[in-house]
C-alpha cells in the first residue's frame, strides 16, 4: 500500500500534564529565586551544556567541492533510472520538497537532528542558487554527520562498551566513530577490521573480531550477514532450508578464520583438533598462557577480588592468527563427508584474489570479502546506504539476498553498485549523490512493508525518527553545546588499563586496577558525566557519546534503541512509555528551562514573533493560518503568556509531524 502524505496541520495532544510543566518556562515560584528575583527551577541546566560549543568540536575530513558537477551528473543518472521505472509501473512521483521541508529532512538524514531556528531561517532566506548542495556539503563534513552515522553503524555492528565483562570496548567504539570522521574508504575499513591483531587499546579495529569472542562460527555468520548481505547461519547446524548453502560449505568458509586466537591457551568455542593434526603457532606449549594462569591464580588467591581477575584477563586478551584445522561436527549427517572430517578452507563463491592466494586463511577471507571481483560486497553496501537515505532497500531485508528475493529495481541496484566502485568505496560521497537526486528531494510516501507490491520510490518512504534522532532533536532544543563530553580515546583507556601481564605481580595489578576503577569503575564514569552534563538523572549529550547499552528505562531505550545484542536491533514502533516520556520526561522538561536554546530563542524575540519562533524551532516551518489562530488563542487565554507559549511548545513536540521524517 502506497499513499502520499499531504502536510497536515499539527495535531496537538490534550493539555493534560502540559500546563503544569509549561510553568517551567516561567520558572514557577517555589521559593527559589536567582539574581534579580528571577525564579529558578530546583535543578538548572548544567553550565557546560548552556555554554557556547568549542570552535572545533572535532576535525572532520573536508568534502571536495570540486566534485559538485560530477555529483549532479551522477544524481541525474539515478533520477533517469527512477523515471523509467515509474513509467513502466505507472507510478506518479511525489511533489518536490519546499525549502522548509528540505532543510528539516536533510538535517535529520545527515546530521541526525532537526535544524535550529537560526539554521532554518538562514537557509530559507538564502538566495544562493546552489544552496541545497552547499548545505549538503556542510552537513557531510560536520561533527553532526559523524555522530549520526556512528549511530547507524552502532546498530549494525552491535557496538556496546562491555560485550564481555573482561573487555573495555571503548577503543573499538572510538575507532568506528573515527573511521567515519576521517571518511576512511569502506573496503579499507572492513579489511582492517577483518585482519587486525593486538589488544583493543593498541589496535582498536580488533573489536570487530572480539565482538563474537569465543563464538567462531556465529562470527562467520554475522560477518557474512553484515558485509555480504547473505544469511548462512542456518547452515551452521544443517543444510539451509530456504537457500542453497550446505553445512559443509559453512564449515569450509569458517575454516578460513578458525585459527583466530583471542587469548593465550585453548580457545573457547573451538573444538579440539582431530587426532593427527597440529595446532598452528607455538603448539600446545604456550609460555604466555602459563604466565597468565599464574598471575590469575595469584590475584585470585591473594586479593579475592573478581574484578581484579577480570582486569588481568582484559590485558591478556589480544587477537592473533595462525592457520588451524577445522573439522565437521560429530553429528554431521550428510553423504558428502564424514563426522569430524577436516574440511578444506573455501569461499562461498568466486575465488580468493591472486594477491592473497598464498596468505593465511584469515587474510584470504578478508581479501575475498572486499575484492573488487566480489560484487556482492559492493552491492550489499549500496543497498544498505540506499535504504538509509530512502527508507526502504532495493532488496529487503538488506541481509537476505537470494534468487527468490530479487531487487525491486535490479537495474538501479546494479547501477548503484557500479557507483560504489566508481567512488572507490567513499560512502560519504555515495550519500552525497543520493541526497542530491530529485528522487530524494520529494515528499515522503507511506509504505506498508508487509505489502505484496514492492516500493517503487515515488519519494522516500515515510519514517519515524530513530530513538537517537528523537533524542538529538530534543537536545537541539535544549543544549547550545551538546558536545560537552565525547567518547574516551584509546590512549585514555590504555593509560588506565594497560599492564604487562608477563611481568606483573599482584601489587602491580592492584595498583593499576584501583587506578582504573577511579576513572572507569562501575558507576564512576557515569557519575563524572553527571557532574558535567547531568540534568535530573539524564545526560544532556549526543546519543553517540552515551554509555551503552543504556538501561531499559532510559528515553533512548524507550524509543527503541537496540540493546546491541542483535544486528540492527533498533525499533521505531510506538509504545505507551514513549508517550509518557514525551509528555513528562526529564529531557523534555529541560527544554523549558531558562538557558535552554528554545527558551532563550523565544524570549529574545518580540511576543508577536513567538509563535513563528516556536514553529520554526520545532517543525522547521511557519504555522498555517488555523495553527496560528489556535496558538495565539492558547497564549492569550493562558494564565500568563509564557505559560501559553510553553503549551504551544509542548503541543508541537507531541505531534506526529515532529516525530516523523516527512
Amino acid at each position: 500500500m502506497i499513499r502520499h502524505i499531504p502536510q497536515q496541520p499539527a495535531v496537538w495532544p490534550p493539555r493534560l500534564a502540559i500546563v503544569a510543566v509549561a510553568c517551567l518556562l516561567l520558572g514557577a515560584d517555589d521559593g527559589r529565586r536567582g539574581r534579580g528575583g528571577r525564579p529558578q527551577s530546583a535543578a538548572g541546566l548544567p553550565a557546560a551544556v548552556t555554554a557556547a560549543p568549542p570552535a572545533q568540536v572535532m576535525e572532520v575530513a573536508a568534502v571536495d567541492r570540486g566534485r559538485r558537477d560530477a555529483v549532479v551528473v551522477a544524481a541525474r543518472r539515478i533520477d533517469d533510472l527512477l523515471a523509467t521505472h515509474w513509467r513502466e509501473h505507472g507510478v506518479q512521483p511525489a511533489p518536490r520538497l519546499n525549502d522548509e521541508q528540505f532543510v528539516r529532512r536533510v538535517y535529520l538524514d545527515l546530521a541526525g537532528r532537526i535544524p535550529t531556528y537560526d539554521e532554518v531561517t538562514a537557509f530559507v532566506a538564502s538566495r544562493e542558487a546552489a544552496k541545497r548542495a552547499a548545505l549538503v556539503d556542510r552537513l557531510l563534513e560536520s561533527p553532526d554527520y559523524v555522530s549520526h552515522f556512528y549511530n547507524f553503524w552502532a546498530d549494525i555492528l552491535r557496538l556496546t562498551e562491555r560485550p564481555q565483562k573482561t573487555l573495555p570496548f571503548e577503543p573499538y567504539l572510538y575507532y568506528v566513530k573515527d573511521s567515519i570522521r576521517t571518511n576512511k574508504p569502506y573496503d579499507e575499513w572492513v579489511h582492517e577490521m577483518l585482519t587486525a591483531d593486538g589488544r583493543l587499546w593498541e589496535n582498536p579495529a580488533v573489536g570487530f573480531q572480539l565482538r563474537d569472542f569465543g563464538m567462531p562460527l556465529p562470527y562467520v555468520d554475522n560477518t557474512v550477514r553484515v558485509l555480504l548481505g547473505t544469511q548462512i547461519g542456518c547452515a551452521q547446524c544443517h543444510d539451509h532450508p530456504f537457500d542453497h548453502w550446505t553445512q559443509k560449505q559453512f564449515y569450509e568458509l569458517a575454516a578460513l578464520t578458525s585459527g583466530t586466537k583471542m587469548r593465550p591457551g585453548p580457545q573457547p568455542g573451538q573444538e579440539k583438533p582431530p587426532a593427527g593434526t597440529r595446532r598452528g603457532g607455538a603448539g600446545m606449549r604456550d609460555p604466555e598462557a602459563a604466565a597468565v594462569r599464574r598471575l590469575v591464580q595469584e590475584v585470585r588467591r591473594e586479593t579475592e577480588r573478581p574484578g581484579a581477575v577480570q582486569f588481568v584477563l582484559a590485558n591478556a586478551t589480544k587477537v592473533t592468527f595462525a592457520d588451524r584445522p577445522l573439522a565437521l561436527p560429530h553429528d554431521y549427517q550428510y553423504d558428502d563427508a564424514k563426522p569430524l572430517e577436516v574440511v578444506s578452507p573455501k569461499v562461498l563463491w568466486g575465488d580468493v584474489p591472486q594477491s592473497a592466494a598464498t596468505a593465511d586463511g584469515r587474510a584470504r577471507f578478508a581479501a575475498w570479502v572486499v575484492a573488487h571481483d566480489n560484487r556482492q560486497f559492493a552491492r550489499t553496501i549500496a543497498n544498505r546506504m540506499w535504504r538509509k537515505v530512502m527508507g526502504v532497500g532495493l532488496v529487503e531485508p538488506v541481509d537476505d539476498f537470494r534468487a527468490e528475493n530479487p531487487a525491486s529495481h535490479p537495474a538501479l541496484l546494479e547501477h548503484l553498485t557500479d557507483l560504489v566502485y566508481e567512488l572507490d568505496f567513499d560512502l560519504r560521497e555515495f550519500v552525497r549523490v543520493l541526497v542530491s537526486t530529485a528522487g530524494y528531494q520529494r515528499r515522503a510516501v507511506a509504505y506498508d512493508h508487509a505489502a505484496a507490491e514492492p516500493f517503487r520510490f515515488p519519494g522516500p518512504a515515510l519514517r519515524r525518527m530513530t530513538a537517537e534522532q528523537v533524542w538529538d532533536s530534543i537536545l537541539t532544543l535544549v543544549a547550545r553545546n551538546p558536545w560537552a563530553v565525547q567518547r574516551p580515546t584509546p590512549e585514555r583507556i590504555a593509560a588506565a588499563v594497560s599492564i604487562d601481564v608477563a611481568h606483573a605481580d599482584v601489587a602491580t595489578v592492584e595498583r593499576a586496577f584501583d587506578a582504573y576503577l577511579a576513572e572507569f569503575g562501575p558507576g564512576r564514569y557515569q557519575r563524572s558525566l553527571q557532574q558535567v552534563c547531568g540534568y535530573r538523572g539524564q545526560l544532556l549529550m549526543r546519543a553517540s557519546e552515551m554509555p551503552t547499552p543504556l538501561p531499559l528505562g532510559h528515553f533512548l531505550r524507550q524509543f527503541g534503541q537496540s540493546d546491541r545484542e542483535s544486528i540492527e536491533g533498533g525499533r521505531t514502533v510506538a509504545t505507551i512509555p514513549q508517550i509518557l516520556a514525551m509528555f513528562n520526561g526529564p529531557v523534555t522538561h529541560a527544554m523549558l528551562q531558562p538557558g535552554s536554546v528554545i527558551f532563550d530563542e523565544v524570549t529574545a524575540h518580540r511576543p508577536e514573533e513567538a509563535i513563528d519562533v516556536v514553529f520554526l524551532s520545532i517543525l522547521s516551518r511557519r504555522p498555517k493560518a488555523d495553527e496560528r489562530r489556535i496558538a495565539r488563542e492558547e497564549i492569550t487565554t493562558a494564565e500568563a503568556p509564557a505559560v501559553g507559549c510553553g503549551n504551544v511548545v509542548w503541543g508541537l513536540l507531541n505531534t506526529r509531524e515532529f516525530l516523523f521524517i516527512q
